[in-house]
């Protein structure tokens, strides 16, 4: 296999569908490419100000993080709402730069909107980002009302370039069949470590821990390949016996075979040779593994029977792939986008969106005062980082470990900033291409981490500070300590103003799972089959995925699943229900007349996960006595939905084992 092939293979294991690496790609070449138009425009036409290429390149990371609009029309209108609105920022930042105090208070009242605006959805959230980071730029760098056309032709260019990066450099176009790809390669990673499991005599530990971390990566890949036909903007959604449909239930199916896999390989380990002919796509070989193993291990035939299974499935899969592509060759025009309900705003306390503004409000105007404190030119530091450790948090703990992870970065970033800085003495020839590698590393790495993005953003201004000729440890210091008064400001307003606490975010999580788990019974007992029955199951699906994220601040390490400890077997109930839910919605989805014999099995888990329900997320702040696994064989060489409810209940069941001690169950976070 040649480097590049083994690249690929790489990055879609890490990478599903290249999203991460696309989105930095996006945004360090809008960066680069905006910088360079400005520069060529400052020596062919006129010299520009320093803050139009601080607005160009705010902007160019702004229009690819924040304009999330489904077709290309839409986000073309968003993008020049978005630049009208970053413009009119940056010339009230200029107006009022002669009094300083009603700016500041201003600039509370953008952020306070900007925040609220959210509520009327996607667009407006792009537009609000705008809107903070143009107020902000103008404050910050203090550009006279006379340099306010360089600033709109460094907005312009930035809105110009970003939209052309997404829509013909860089656009969405095989976002499906890589995501496809990165389940294949997912796939190929549980055989793989299948295989030399089963060359061990004894199963460790740690073959245990990396398989489940394998089956919550393979998870994540395909819930993205989903999320992709959903959301497909060129052929409608799907409809039975379309392709996209048999793509979405040979996804579900793949997703299926590969966790029956793994369970049953955890209980028996099929033989290392029946794994290899599976990866080698050897159908002789397959048979030839499975004559040898008899009828004298029932659990590691039934391993090995989960193994040609698995291997059906991916052949189906890759023909409907196929049929895809042959599709796209005589592609349809893209579908109109639906418009979005209108929004409402109550402007009530009761209201999420105003709360939420409020805080993020008063957690700004805290840091502001606190950042005046320290010097009277840097201050935005402080509020930058008080605004920015709200984004995407679910409840206070959310909040605290963004606020620590961002101070983390900053103080990391700082220290090799400078150490670099001082090797390289400024030298604009190094400076420029490191710097762009280092945005290109941030915005690759901030799905995953985002004390890493912080940590390369502050690299990258140590580096631009060197090239300006006013780096200096005071300035850098300065800089930490504006970013821990933000931090802070932040994390004690979510824990005081408001405080959405991770218990109450769990417990809508949990009552979101129980109502999809409620409604996969209902289809169930109602008759529902085929595609309709898969579409609940997946929809249970995503809602685990949004449990085990509101649960994430609760333990020290955030790898749950995989790591011992009362949340992570919690968690494993809830992960084990699902699965077995997703055998019951496979069997009865090809089975329509089966859901006669089971009402009473339907009729008891509706029951139990009603009770689950009521419960809440008491279930994560109590220790009991985990009762042990029951032996049962999983239902892949049988067509057994009973098993699947029983295993639903048993599942419930355990959920509800007897207290054993209190543990902090009214101090989470």
């Amino acid at each position: 296999m040649t480097f590049r092939l083994r690249l690929r293979d790489w990055l879609l294991a890490n990478d599903p569908a290249f999203s991460r690496l696309r989105q930095a790609s996006r945004i360090t070449a809008t960066v680069v490419i905006s910088v360079a138009l400005l520069i060529a425009f400052h020596f062919i036409a006129t010299p520009l100000p320093p803050a139009a290429y601080g607005l160009a390149i705010t902007l160019s990371i702004e229009g690819g993080l924040a304009v999330r609009d489904r077709t290309a029309s839409e986000q073309l209108v968003t993008r020049i709402l978005a630049v009208v609105t970053g413009v009119a920022m940056v010339t009230l930042a200029s107006a009022l730069e002669g009094y300083r105090h009603v700016s500041d208070l201003v600039f509370l009242v953008v952020i306070f909107v900007a925040v609220y605006g959210r509520v009327f959805g996607q667009r407006w959230f792009a537009i609000g980002m705008f809107a903070f980071m143009s107020y902000f730029t103008g404050a910050y760098l203090r550009p006279s009302l006379d340099q306010l056309p360089a600033l709109v032709l460094g907005a312009g260019i930035s809105a110009a370039i970003a939209h052309l990066v997404r829509t013909v450099l860089l656009p969405n176009d095989r976002d499906l069949l890589r995501a496809i790809a990165s389940v294949q390669q997912r796939v190929d990673e549980i055989l793989h470590g299948i295989a030399a499991a089963a060359r061990r005599p004894i199963l460790r530990a740690a073959d245990r821990r990396r398989l489940h971390a394998l089956e919550e990566r393979l998870k994540e890949a395909v819930l993205m390949a989903e999320s992709f036909i959903a959301t497909d903007t060129r052929r409608p959604a799907p409809e039975p016996g379309d392709v996209s449909a048999d793509l979405a239930i040979g996804l579900f199916d793949i997703h299926l075979a590969a966790e029956s896999v793994i369970v049953l390989s955890l209980q028996a380990m099929p033989p290392a040779a029946v794994v290899d002919a599976v990866l080698a796509h050897d159908a002789g070989e397959m048979e030839r593994g499975m004559q040898s193993l008899g009828e004298a291990n029932v659990k590691q035939l039934e391993a090995a029977r989960a193994l040609l299974w698995l291997h059906t499935v991916r052949d189906r899969l890759n023909r409907s792939l196929a049929d895809l592509e042959a599709a796209d060759l005589d592609e349809p025009p893209p579908a109109p986008s639906p418009e979005p309900p209108a929004a409402t705003a109550r402007f009530s306390l009761a209201d999420p969106a105003l709360r939420s503004a409020i805080q993020i409000t008063l957690a700004s105007g805290i840091a502001m005062v606190f950042g005046l404190m320290l010097s009277r030119e840097r201050w935005f530091w402080a509020v930058l980082a008080a605004f920015l450790v709200f984004t995407n948090t679910r409840s206070r703990g959310d909040t605290a470990v963004k606020a620590l992870q961002r101070s983390a970065g900053t103080l990391a970033g700082i220290v090799v900033g400078l150490a670099a800085a001082s090797a390289i003495g400024g030298t604009v020839y190094i400076v420029l291409p490191l710097g762009a590698a280092c945005i290109f590393l941030a915005f690759y790495f901030l799905p995953v981490s985002y004390a890493t993005m912080t940590f390369f953003v502050s690299v990258v201004l140590s580096l631009a500070y060197s090239l300006l000729g006013v780096l200096t440890p005071q300035l850098l210091e300065l800089r930490l300590e504006e970013t821990l008064v933000g931090s802070v400001a932040g994390a004690a307003v979510a824990f005081v103003v408001f405080p959405t606490k991770t218990r109450t975010t769990l417990d809508a999580a949990i009552r979101n799972w129980c109502d999809k788990l409620s409604e996969l019974l209902e289809e169930a007992r109602r008759g529902t089959s085929g595609l309709d029955l898969v579409s609940r199951s997946q929809a249970l699906d995503r809602a685990y995925r949004e449990l085990a994220a509101a649960a994430k601040p609760l333990g020290v390490s955030w790898q749950l699943v995989t790591r011992p400890g009362h949340v992570r077997q919690t968690l494993a109930v809830f992960m084990g229900c699902t699965y077995w839910a997703r055998i019951v919605a496979r069997k009865m989805s090809q089975d329509p007349e089966s859901p006669n014999d089971f009402a009473a099995q339907i009729e008891e888990n509706l029951k139990l996960a009603s009770k689950v329900r009521e419960t809440g997320a008491d279930y994560f702040y109590r220790s009991r006595s985990v009762a042990a696994p029951v032996e049962r064989h999983l239902p892949v060489s049988r067509d057994d939905a009973g098993l699947g409810l029983e295993m639903v209940a048993v599942s419930l069941e355990r959920l509800h084992s007897p207290r054993v001690r209190p543990a902090g169950e009214e101090r989470g976070l």
